[in-house]
C-alpha cells in the first residue's frame, strides 16, 4: 500500500492546497472529508481494504475528522508562536486505524531543527492494552522522524551506497521530540479492532513537513529533510 509515500504526498499538498484557498489547514482538512459518512473502500478502487471485510471496515470520516480534531485541540492548534516555530498537521488511515498528527517544530537560522512536540490521535477501535498502544505511537513517531528526516537510500553503478548504520543513519535522542503525547479516541458505537503496528509513522513526515512551512514560509517536498534546511532563513512574521 505505499501508506508512507501515499500519506507525505496527500497531506503535504492538502496543506498547500489550503494554504492557496488562504484557509486554516485544520479546517480545510474537514471542510474536504465532508459530512461524516461511511464509504465502502471498493467505491474508491480499493478491493484490498488491509485484507478485511470492507462491510466490517468501511472507512469513516467521522472517525477520521474526531482524530484531526483530538490532536489538533491538544496540540493548542492556532495558538500564536514565535518566531520561527511553527506547528503543521496530517492524518492517514492505514491497517483500518486513524491517525492524526500534530508536531511542533523550531527551525533556527543555520538549519538546526527542534522538534518541541508531536501529539497523536488514535482511534484504532478497541483498546485492549493502552499502554501497549501508547508506546507502539511513540515509537512510531521517533521512526517516522528519522525516516523523514535522515532516512536515505542511494545507488551508484547499480548497488545501494548505504551498507550500514553509519550511512543509513536513524533518529538519534536530539531528533526525538521533547514531549510525545498519544491521545487515544474511543470509536462511536461498537467497531471491529484496528492496527497499532504501524499505521502510527505515515502522518509523521507530512505534519513535520508542514510544520517547517508554518515555520520558515518553505515547502519541504522532497525527502529526506535535511539537505534542504541548511542555510535557510526563518520567513518574516
Amino acid at each position: 500500500m505505499s501508506n508512507i509515500p501515499h500519506g507525505f504526498a496527500i497531506q503535504t499538498f492538502v496543506d498547500e492546497l489550503a494554504h492557496k484557498a488562504g484557509q486554516d489547514p485544520l479546517k480545510y482538512q474537514i471542510q474536504l472529508l465532508g459530512p461524516d459518512r461511511q464509504i465502502d473502500p471498493r467505491t474508491l478502487s480499493e478491493e484490498w481494504n488491509y485484507g478485511e471485510s470492507p462491510e466490517r471496515y468501511p472507512i469513516d470520516t467521522a472517525r477520521m475528522r474526531t482524530v484531526l480534531e483530538t490532536a489538533a485541540k491538544a496540540a493548542g492548534w492556532g495558538r500564536k508562536l514565535p518566531k520561527g516555530r511553527g506547528l503543521g498537521l496530517a492524518v492517514h488511515y492505514s491497517f483500518v486505524t486513524y491517525v492524526a498528527a500534530v508536531i511542533e517544530v523550531e527551525v533556527k537560522d543555520d538549519g538546526t531543527l527542534i522538534v518541541h512536540k508531536a501529539d497523536i490521535a488514535v482511534d484504532c477501535g478497541p483498546q485492549i492494552n493502552p499502554e501497549r498502544i501508547r508506546s507502539q505511537f511513540e515509537g512510531a513517531c521517533v521512526m517516522g522522524l528519522g525516516n523523514a528526516v535522515l532516512g536515505e537510500i542511494s545507488f551508484k553503478d547499480g548497488k545501494v551506497q548505504q551498507d550500514n548504520f553509519h550511512m543509513y543513519e536513524v533518529a538519534r535522542m536530539s531528533l526525538a521530540p521533547k514531549e510525545v503525547a498519544v491521545h487515544l479516541v474511543t470509536p462511536p458505537g461498537e467497531v471491529p479492532l484496528g492496527g497499532v503496528g504501524e499505521p502510527g509513522v505515515p502522518p509523521i513526515a507530512p505534519a513535520l513537513c508542514n510544520a517547517i512551512f508554518a515555520a520558515t514560509g518553505k515547502r519541504v517536498r522532497s525527502l529526506p529533510v535535511r539537505y534542504q534546511l541548511q542555510g535557510w532563513q526563518k520567513a518574516d512574521a
